[in-house]
This record gives structure tokens, sequence and C-alpha cells, in this order.
């Protein structure tokens, strides 16, 4: 099992390099609102506050959303200390989905 997040977050490091998501409460939230966002991550270890206007959003734009990860994972995957990430491209984001399970 411990595999299939390793694999997942590798997956998230090549969307980032090749400019496939942005990251950022705000960028996220632009992202969703736009209906550009295809996955939307949030750090399990952020604010409940925070937590609940992304998942709400999400859910309102019928965007799957995750907090598999906290947000150090997610800083460690990308490169960048965020704590929310969209993936952009459908075809990531539906790779993404089927290693989540």
């Amino acid at each position: 099992m411990s595999e299939q997040p390793d694999r997942l977050l590798q997956l998230l490091g090549i969307c980032m390099r090749a400019r496939q998501l942005v990251s950022g409460e705000e960028q996220v939230l632009k992202a969703i609102q736009q209906q550009k966002a295809k996955l939307v991550f949030i750090g399990s270890d952020i604010s409940q506050l925070t937590q609940k206007k992304l998942t709400d959003k999400s859910h309102f734009y019928e965007i799957p959303e995750t907090k598999a990860y906290t947000a150090a994972r997610l800083t460690q995957a990308i490169g960048l200390h965020r704590a929310t990430i969209a993936v952009v491209d459908a075809g990531f984001a539906k790779k993404m989905i089927t290693l989540l399970g």
C-alpha cells in the first residue's frame, strides 16, 4: 500500500513540472469556480475553516477532492510550500483518481 501514495505523489510532481496544476488557496478556489480544476488536494492538517471552504466549493461545482495527504507531503511532492493544490489536466486527474482508489 505504501507504493501507491508514493506513485501518486510522484505523478503530482510530474504534473507540477508540466504546469498542469495550480496551488495556493486563492488560486485553487479560482480554478474551481472557473471549472478548470479536475481534482483538488486539500492538506489534511490545515484549518477546519479552510478545509470546509474548499470542500464546499468542490462539492458545489462537482469536482472531486481528497484530504489524503498532509500539507508537508503535498509540499514535498511539488517543491513549493502549499497546502492546497488543484490539478487542471483531465488526464493527470483521471490517473490520480484511479490511484486514490
